[in-house]
C-alpha cells in the first residue's frame, strides 16, 4: 500500500471513531459512570458538612469533601413524587405532568435514563420509585411499592412481587453495589433512590438506643403563632396537633389523648412492624417500652408535643446515621474496584424537611426549610474538590447537568441549566441565575397551592387555591420568614417588582398561572 493511502485511510479511521464516540451507541469506553443518590426528606440541617450541630455524617460529608457542595440548592415544587419529576424530566412540574403526589408519571416522555441509554449505557434504577407508573428507560428496576416498608420490604423486580428480609437501607444498597458489579464493565447510569429518613423513620435496630441521652433543642420559631399568614394557619402537619403518637412516635395507645390517635392511617405502624422476625420484635419492645414508661408521666400537653419532638428527632436521626452507613459502603466500593476515578456521584434529598421549624413536620411551603436541599456531587479530575458553591442550583439542573458532564448533549426543551461551568470553574457563557420560581400544587394535609420568587433577599408568594393570600420575606431582616411583610409601606415598590419578576418567570417556564 502507497504510504499516501495509508495515511488517508488511518485519517478517515481517527475522524471515524471520533465522530462514533459522540452519536448514541458509538464509542463508549471514555464516557464516565453516574450514580445519582437521593434520600427522601433529608435535611440540610441534618448533614453535618452543612454545619449541623444535629448529627455527623461522616460519608456523605466525603462527596462534599471531594467534590462540590452546593449551599444554595432548591426544589422547584417541594414534595416526592413532583420532585422526581422533574430530576428525570429537567422540566418544571406543569411541563412533565406530575403535579401532585395523586398523579401517575407520563413514562412516554424523554427522561434521563432514556437519554444515556441511547448513549449506550446500563441504565438502572433501585429503591423508592414512587411515580406510580411502570419505570421506563431502565434495563433494571427492582422498585419499592409506593412508599414501602422500613423491615422485610416488599420490591417490584421486574414487574415481579420480591420480598427481602432485612432493613430497607440495607437492602437497597446491595442491591445497588451488585448492579454495578454486574455492569461495571460498560458506563452505567444508576439511580439509588432511599426511602429513608421518610415519615415514619423506622429505625434499624443496632441504632434504637442513639441518642437516648440526647435532649434536642426545640428551634427558635418552633411555637410559631402563624400570624398574619393564613396558609399556615390552616395546615395539618404540626408536632403539636397532628403528629400521631402512635405512628410517629411508636407509643401504645391504651391511655394516649384521643386527639393524638390515628392522625395518620389506622394500622400503618402495625404493617412496618410485621416485617420483624420474633427475635426482633422483642428487641424493639424493649425500647419502647422505656419511652412508653416517659410517656405515662407527662401531664400536660405541651410536655406531651415536647416528647413527640425528641422521639421523632431521635428516629429521624437513626434512619440518617444508616443512611450515612451505606452511602460509605457505595463510595468503598468505588474506591476498591477502581471506579471512583469515572464516576459522578450525586448526593441530595428529593427536597428539604421541618424538624420543628414553625412546630412542623413534613415539607411542602416555600419557607426555606422545606424549598431548600443538600445537593452535592463528586467527579475525580473534573469537578473541583472542596468547593462550596452559593449560586442558586435547582433539582431542575440535575439532568441537564449529568448529561454535560458525561459528554452529552443537553436537549433543548430542558428547562434546567448544566451546572458543570459552576462545577469545573470555566467561564459561564450566560449569567447565572439570581432568582428561583417555585410552584406547589398539591392540598393534602390543608395545604394551599402557592407559587412564588426567591431573590437573594427576598421572597415573595402568592397562595390561592382555596385560600387567596400573599406573603413577603426580607430575608435578611426575618431570615426565620416570621413576620408576613407584604402589607408593610416601605416595600410596596419591592413587591411590585418582584410580582413583574414572577411574571417574567411563568413566561420563562411557560406556567399559565390564571391567579
Amino acid at each position: 500500500m502507497k504510504p499516501e493511502r495509508f495515511l488517508i485511510g488511518l485519517i478517515f479511521l481517527l475522524l471515524s471513531a471520533i465522530c462514533s464516540a459522540q452519536q448514541p451507541g458509538g464509542n463508549q469506553t471514555k464516557r464516565a459512570n453516574v450514580i445519582f443518590i437521593m434520600a427522601d426528606d433529608h435535611a440540610y440541617r441534618a448533614i453535618s458538612a452543612y454545619g449541623s450541630k444535629l448529627i455527623k455524617t461522616p460519608n456523605i460529608d466525603r462527596i462534599a469533601k471531594e467534590g462540590v457542595l452546593m449551599k444554595d440548592a432548591y426544589v422547584t415544587n417541594s414534595v416526592c413524587s413532583p420532585s422526581r419529576a422533574v430530576i428525570l424530566t429537567g422540566k418544571y412540574s406543569h411541563i412533565n405532568g406530575m403535579k401532585d403526589n395523586g398523579t401517575y408519571f407520563n413514562g412516554a416522555q424523554q427522561t434521563l435514563p432514556k437519554i444515556f441509554k441511547q448513549y449506550g449505557y446500563n441504565t438502572a434504577i433501585v429503591g423508592k420509585w414512587h411515580l406510580f407508573s411502570k419505570p421506563t428507560g431502565f434495563d433494571y428496576w427492582n422498585i419499592l411499592p409506593d412508599q414501602g416498608h422500613y423491615y422485610a420490604p416488599q420490591f417490584i423486580k421486574m414487574g415481579k412481587d420480591t420480598t427481602y428480609k432485612g432493613y430497607v437501607t440495607d437492602i437497597i444498597t446491595d442491591m445497588a453495589i451488585n448492579w454495578i458489579g454486574e455492569n461495571k464493565n460498560k458506563p452505567f447510569f444508576l439511580m439509588l433512590h432511599h426511602k429513608a429518613p421518610h415519615r415514619n423513620a423506622m429505625p434499624p435496630l443496632k441504632y434504637l438506643d442513639k441518642f437516648n441521652d440526647v435532649k434536642f433543642p426545640l428551634p427558635d420559631n418552633f411555637y410559631d403563632d402563624y400570624a398574619s399568614r393564613p396558609a399556615l394557619k390552616r395546615q395539618s402537619i404540626t408536632i403539636k396537633n397532628d403528629m400521631d403518637i402512635r405512628y410517629d412516635s411508636k407509643i401504645p395507645c391504651d391511655t394516649c389523648p384521643v386527639t393524638k390517635i390515628n392522625n395518620w392511617a389506622p394500622g400503618e405502624y402495625e404493617k412496618e412492624l410485621a416485617g420483624l422476625t420474633p427475635v426482633e420484635r422483642v428487641v424493639w419492645d424493649k425500647q419502647f417500652r422505656i419511652e412508653y414508661e416517659k410517656f405515662k408521666k407527662l401531664h400536660t400537653t405541651d410536655e406531651v408535643t415536647r416528647f413527640q419532638y425528641q422521639r421523632f428527632m431521635e428516629d429521624y436521626l437513626r434512619c440518617v446515621l444508616s443512611l450515612d452507613d451505606n452511602i460509605g459502603r457505595v463510595l468503598d466500593y468505588l474506591d476498591k474496584t477502581g471506579l471512583a476515578k469515572n464516576t459522578i456521584v450525586v448526593y441530595m434529598s428529593d427536597q428539604g424537611f421541618y424538624l420543628g421549624e414553625h412546630g412542623l413536620y413534613d415539607k411542602r411551603f416555600m419557607y426555606e426549610e422545606s424549598f431548600r436541599t443538600p445537593m452535592m456531587i463528586r467527579f475525580p479530575g473534573v469537578v473541583k474538590s472542596g468547593k462550596k458553591l452559593s449560586q442558586y442550583v435547582l433539582n431542575l439542573d440535575i439532568a441537564p447537568t449529568l448529561l454535560d458532564l458525561a459528554g452529552i448533549k443537553v436537549p433543548g426543551d430542558m428547562q434546567g441549566e448544566t451546572m458543570k461551568p459552576l462545577l469545573t470553574g470555566q467561564h459561564l457563557e450566560k449569567k447565572w441565575r439570581d432568582e428561583i420560581y417555585y410552584h406547589y400544587y398539591e392540598k393534602s394535609f390543608n395545604l394551599t397551592a402557592h407559587y412564588g420568587i426567591r431573590t437573594k433577599q427576598y421572597k415573595l408568594m402568592h397562595f390561592y387555591d382555596p385560600i387567596d393570600d400573599w406573603e413577603f420575606y426580607d430575608l435578611k431582616k426575618d431570615p426565620h420568614e416570621m413576620k408576613n411583610g407584604y402589607n408593610n409601606p416601605a416595600y410596596q415598590s419591592i413587591i411590585a417588582m418582584l410580582k413583574q419578576h414572577i411574571t417574567a418567570l411563568q413566561i420563562k417556564y411557560k406556567d399559565e398561572v390564571t391567579k
